[in-house]
């Protein structure tokens, strides 16, 4: 007894069982997070560490080096990149997928706090460790202005109100202040005034150490009561700095305001914040990799409205940047696909079967399977997200076809006269085989996607299971729902149609007889049938060699931004005009802008250089404006080439990308640990980029050529002059390196006291001979005696990838070009440079994209064995599955000739898509070559018998087929802006199915002819002729 049986004989248990699967579903979608990708983002621990005035050697030598080496060592580790710049080491470690935050953050942490034992004992605190990549991108932002506070204050407020509210949601790795500007109390020292007093920046810094400090002083006990001792030692106002004694020379108190100025002012003086020209702070949201950036968006919008009830009058905040806007839309835009969808197959079904009593039943199967597979994503851990939605309007189209091949058999034979009991087992029984072989061929399709390694595999898993799991649970449906709403829902008399089905009924079959007669006719000349498929097979080769690839399609994602860097040694003023010029171009030229944010010389990307900027514009949504977000950047682009002091490059956010890094497309990493060698090769890469008509705006991040002062002492002089090392040392990073001499205290917060020359006394390096240093014999000697200076220039940062030293070289792509084309061109125009002491490597989005392609090649050739060897299994033949198999190279020809007449590329969503075809398109094959078989057993000729199943097969075939195709057109005629890159998907099921349905229906018949082997007795018959 089967299962169609059993729910023949128990209808009750039927229906309770299919109840069961809609509860326990619409649970599941109770519990679903929303999101807008799979959550792909690799564990990223990153370190940082500050030792302010060092150069960037020194920090590569002396912090980088020691850190990496104890960080190597951990296990799961897949990439480690790092930047040493002046005065900050930031370490990027990525680990592989598999591998858990929290354990990866721990591991991190242990190794980092054995190596500080090798670090300077002098550097500003110890290595910080945080969850967040290094290089990923806000994915919220909020301005934050006042029309009477300074940005002092404002910096403030911010961080003693909104951060700490903020920074406190799930999810949030950091807030980050742009245009922040800390309090911090400056001492600016006078060295004419110090020389002529005889006071040396030692005895500052010792007379700050030795009165502004309050240490815990115990309690006094008595009796009966005990009375906690505090003294107050801590300097936290000005006039409390500025009476401070440095030293009493012959009974006069020298103070500290008789050598320098002290002022309550902004610790980084160095960079700028700008919303529309206007100078403001702003606080971007930072996840941490992996989280949901909507539950963040929406906890976020949340705590902004309780804020906003106790924020004082004259502080207004206004969103500048919110990606989950386009995620919500784009999720919306699925679920209007998907209704789309669901009304263009029951269009589809009603066409064919023409009365809503029989049209009802296989559409069951549609509501029942999708919010079952709601909860197979609640189990598996998954999100409604994109894909998974995808996923579910794919599926529409599919899960009907079982309910419709069941359906349609049972139909036939009540026709011919049976009593509906009677036919719903024999239909049911008859087709019960080939349901089971096509669900199974469609679930095993997705099988080598599961096993994927790396980002795409999580992409897709949640896709390819969440359509193998509606497609099963459809065939448990239309096996045990479907015969049982076959019987109750038939009328009293099967062979009474409606007037629709008795007008249009000739037509089909007309349609019928049509294709019987043109199968008779081609089966006469069916040697044809091997040059379509050797055509087919050629176009793939040719058409789909010749397709362009990348990652996925660029959306209108409403914002792009500009980044600029200015040559080495720009000062901060000097950079704050160029940005402050692109500001303007964008004010002026783009009328579509919302808001225009710049930040010059940010301070949170740790390269301690003057010389970046960016200006990030936010549009109005694309229903408001007529360009789009692509031809607004090539306007700017066009506009940006004017600026020559700056190098200014657009950048658009990849649809699909890690850790949301921004960054140009193509990123090519040349490592080599000989850094005379990068230095000779660079140069000849980077013009040959930029003379490439494949790559625009190519540049190369190691520089070489920031000036710098080199000081040499003369060790010799110093012993006889009784100064040592390590006092010139002092002096030069008491001047100028804006060093930290201890804390104060305003309003309850720690601040930082700083020193430093005031502004006059360092514009040019013969300020030098101005310092003077204090000798053991208590003298002042002029540091014009100790040194000799040299200009010369060194590197600004220094790079490593996976410990080699190493550059980056990154460009954007001529209009009409993608990534695959970009990295292609980068490995042709290095090969003949490059020697074999170098190695290459990919970063950032093409590194996505090599990773993306190398697993689909694997997925799409294990999934075409799986479903060979699982026909064969059910066939008991390995040549039926052959000729099942001669669909797919049909479909692909229709596939790969759709893309290239549509202009579309390989990409994430054309590949799934093409995955998808195998399992779609080999079920007709399956309809065919079973009924063939069924019909040769009940004594029919070869001939005869493949072309009665090929014609009996021919409207459930068109049926289904119209429906799969139907389920997808939403897809392919997808409108919006967040549309873009679901259109290959839908271009390639529908090209694909519709192209293998014409031929299909000719070409399986004729190889069937020619391959089919005899027909052998079963096991049973020959155990009877054995006895």
């Amino acid at each position: 007894m089967n299962i169609s049986e059993l729910s023949l004989r128990r209808p009750v248990l039927a229906l309770v069982l299919n109840i069961l699967i809609v509860l326990f579903g619409l649970i599941g979608f109770k519990s679903l997070g929303v999101r807008d990708y799979p959550a792909i983002d690799p564990p990223n621990i990153s370190v940082r560490t500050a030792y302010p005035g060092a150069s960037a050697a020194i920090i590569e030598s002396e912090i980088t080096e020691p850190l990496e080496k104890a960080i190597n060592g951990i296990a799961g580790v897949k990439n480690i990149t790092s930047t040493s710049s002046s005065g900050t080491s930031n370490i990027n470690v990525e680990f592989d997928l598999s591998i858990d935050l929290e354990s990866a953050a721990n591991d991190v942490r242990d190794k980092v706090s054995q190596a500080e034992r090798n670090l300077p004992p002098d550097i500003d605190g110890k290595p910080v460790v945080s969850k967040a990549d290094a290089t990923s991108e806000p994915i919220l932002s909020m301005t934050v202005q006042s029309n009477t506070r300074n940005s002092l204050q404002m910096t403030e407020y911010a961080n003693n109100v909104l951060v700490e509210r903020l920074q406190t949601i799930p999810g949030v790795s950091g807030i980050q202040i742009w245009g922040e500007k800390r309090y911090a109390m400056r001492v600016w020292l006078n060295p004419s005034k110090m020389q002529s007093l005889q006071i040396s920046g030692n005895d500052i810094q010792s007379a700050l150490a030795r009165e502004n400090v309050e240490l815990p002083a115990g309690k006094i006990t008595g009796n009966a009561t005990e009375l906690s001792v505090r003294t107050f030692g801590r300097l936290n106002t000005e006039a409390e700095f500025n009476e401070l004694i440095v030293k009493n020379v012959n009974g006069t108190d020298i103070r500290l305001q008789d050598v320098a100025e002290v002022v309550l002012g902004p610790e980084n003086d160095e960079t700028i914040l700008k919303g529309n020209g206007v100078p403001m702070i702003a606080l971007a949201v930072v996840p941490q990799p992996g989280s949901n950036y909507v539950s963040i968006a929406d906890e976020f919008y949340k705590r902004l409205e309780q804020i906003k009830k106790e924020m004082p009058a004259d502080v207004n905040v206004q969103i500048g940047l919110d990606q989950t806007r386009f995620i919500r839309k784009s999720i919306l835009e699925v679920r209007e696909t998907l209704m789309l969808a669901f009304l263009l197959v029951v269009m589809i079904i009603y066409a064919f079967f023409r009365d809503w009593i029989i049209a009802i039943r296989p559409l069951i199967d549609i509501p029942v399977s999708l919010i079952g597979s709601f909860f197979i994503m609640y189990l598996m851990g998954f999100s409604i997200n994109v894909l998974s939605l995808l996923a579910i309007v794919l599926a529409t189209g599919l899960v009907v076809d079982d309910g419709i091949v069941v359906t349609e058999n049972i139909f036939k034979k009540m026709e011919r006269g049976m009593n509906r009991y009677q036919a719903a087992l024999e239909g049911s029984k008859e087709i019960y085989f080939a349901v089971i072989a096509t669900s199974i061929t469609l679930a095993v399709v997705f099988l080598p996607i599961i096993f994927l390694e790396g980002f795409v595999g999580r992409l897709f898993r949640e896709f390819g299971i969440v359509v193998a799991g509606a497609v099963l649970i459809s065939a448990f449906v239309s096996l045990t729902l479907t015969p049982v709403l076959n019987v109750k829902l038939a009328r009293k008399n099967a062979t009474e149609h409606p007037w629709l089905y008795r007008k249009t009924e000739p037509f089909f079959r007309w349609l019928e007889n049509s294709y019987q007669r043109a199968l008779e006719r081609f089966m006469r000349i069916r040697w044809v049938a091997f040059l379509i498929v050797v055509a087919c097979v050629a176009a793939i080769l040719w058409v789909g060699g010749n397709l362009q690839s990348e990652l996925a399609p660029m959306e209108d994602r409403s914002q792009f931004r500009v980044q600029m860097t200015a040559p080495e040694g720009t000062s901060f003023e000097a950079m704050d005009n160029h940005v402050n010029r692109v500001t303007d171009l964008m004010l002026d030229s783009v009328d579509e802008r919302d808001l225009v944010l710049s930040v010059t010389s940010p301070g949170f990307t740790g390269s301690g250089n003057a010389n970046t900027g960016f200006v990030r514009v936010t549009l109005t949504p694309p229903t408001e404006r007529t360009r789009s977000q692509s031809e607004i950047v090539k306007k700017v682009n066009k506009n940006l080439s004017k600026f020559n002091q700056v190098r200014a490059v657009t950048i658009e956010e990849q649809t699909i990308s890690l850790n949301r890094r921004g960054g140009q497309p193509v990123a090519f990493v040349i490592q080599n640990n000989d850094f005379n060698k990068l230095t000779k090769v660079l140069p000849q890469l980077l013009d040959a980029a930029k003379q490439s008509k494949i790559l625009m705006n190519a540049d190369v991040d190691l520089k070489f050529n920031r000036p710098e002062l080199s000081i040499e002492v003369d060790r010799l002089r110093a012993s006889q002059l009784g100064v040592s090392i390590s006092d010139v040392s002092q002096t030069l990073q008491m001047a100028y390196s804006n060093r930290r001499l201890g804390y104060f205290m305003k309003e309850g917060k720690q601040y930082q006291v700083m020193a430093q020359m005031t502004r006059d006394y360092r514009n040019e390096p013969g300020d030098l001979r101005q310092l003077f240093v204090r000798n053991n014999r208590g003298e002042l000697i002029s540091m014009d005696n100790l040194v000799s200076i040299n200009e010369t220039t060194t590197p600004p940062t220094i790079y490593h990838f996976n410990r080699y030293k190493s550059a980056t070289i990154s460009a954007g792509l001529q209009p009409g070009y993608t990534i695959g084309d970009g990295i292609k061109e980068m490995e042709r125009l290095t090969k003949g440079v490059l020697d074999d002491s170098f190695s290459t490597a990919l970063s950032g989005s093409s590194r996505d994209f090599k990773e993306s392609s190398s697993n689909i090649s694997f997925a799409f050739l294990l999934a075409l064995a799986l479903i060979f060897l699982i026909l064969a299994a059910q066939f008991e033949s390995f040549i039926d599955p052959l000729i099942i198999m001669l669909t797919v190279p049909l479909a692909l020809a229709g596939a790969v000739i759709s893309l290239s007449i549509f202009g579309h590329t390989l990409n994430i969503f054309s590949q799934i898509g093409i995955i998808m075809l195998i399992g779609l398109v080999t079920k007709n094959g399956i309809l065919i070559v079973e009924f063939a078989n069924q019909s040769r057993e009940k004594g029919m000729g070869k001939l005869e018998a493949v072309v009665h199943s090929a014609a009996q097969r021919f409207r459930p075939i068109l049926m289904t087929s119209l429906a799969m195709a139907l389920g997808a057109l939403p897809l392919a005629l997808s409108l919006g802006a967040a549309a873009t890159s679901r259109i290959p998907l839908g271009v390639v099921i529908v090209g694909g199915i519709l192209f293998a349905l014409v031929l299909t229906l000719f070409v399986i018949p004729a190889m069937y002819s020619y391959l089919s082997s005899k027909r052998r007795s079963s096991f049973d018959q020959k155990m009877a002729d054995a006895s």
